[in-house]
């Protein structure tokens, strides 16, 4: 079994090394690396490991919070592949296929961000496109509606459908060409988008608005 595992580790040598050494101890495997974003407070990397048959998921938390300084963001199942980074991916399919940028965007967004569903959206809502396993959004309200940058959403707006809240959805939209055609990203179960995160779906959905030509002017 596979899981993602968010930690925030101090900026000192050394640590990721700890980490990796402490997690072999409870039986995993580091499969991939993705470092999210560095500051002042150190390090925020997402991990893929895997467990051996009857490995406890609590047992990577423990394992990793056992090396001081370490925090454990989150931890979910992964059943995505090994390779983190497929912001490329997205660029080569835009590059292939211009026609479908918009389509391509909301297909490969769920991949790149580790996100269980993205809807590409104008203000109605009308669904433009949308991922597999994407909610059904006929009457919902769009306050944020129009949008200039790319933000984090907050998930407990009134705005927000009770079953996204219950499930912990974290989200994050960007403007598309406009600031009325947006691209809706829901991460249930966490963790909160940073901001690197938003910044890069910004330079994403800048990408796909420019190989479609529906940049405003």
């Amino acid at each position: 079994m596979s899981y993602l595992l968010r930690l925030v580790l101090p900026d000192r040598p050394g640590m990721l090394g700890a980490v990796a050494t402490a997690l072999g101890q409870c039986g995993a495997d580091i499969l991939s690396l993705d470092v999210v974003e560095r500051g002042a407070d150190g390090a925020v990397d997402d991990l893929v490991v895997s467990l051996p048959p009857g490995g406890l998921a609590d047992a990577l938390i423990t394992s990793a919070q056992s090396v001081p300084g370490v925090v454990v963001e989150s931890l979910r199942p992964y059943y995505g592949g090994a390779d983190l980074h497929r912001d490329l991916e997205l660029v080569d399919a835009l590059a292939a296929d211009p026609a479908r940028a918009d389509a391509l965007l909301t297909e490969h967004a769920p991949g790149v961000f580790r996100a269980g569903w993205a809807l590409l959206l104008e203000a109605g809502p009308t669904v433009l496109h949308a991922s597999p396993g994407a909610p059904e959004v006929q009457d919902l309200e769009l306050p944020w509606l129009p949008l200039t940058t790319a933000r984090r959403l907050d998930p407990e707006d009134p705005w927000v459908p009770e079953r996204w809240e219950v499930l912990g959805t974290e989200l994050v939209a960007a403007p598309v060409g406009s600031p009325g055609r947006v691209v809706l990203v829901g991460r249930p179960g966490g963790p909160r988008f940073r901001g690197s995160e938003v910044l890069r779906l910004s330079h994403l959905a800048g990408i796909v608005a420019t190989v479609a030509g529906t940049v405003s002017a």
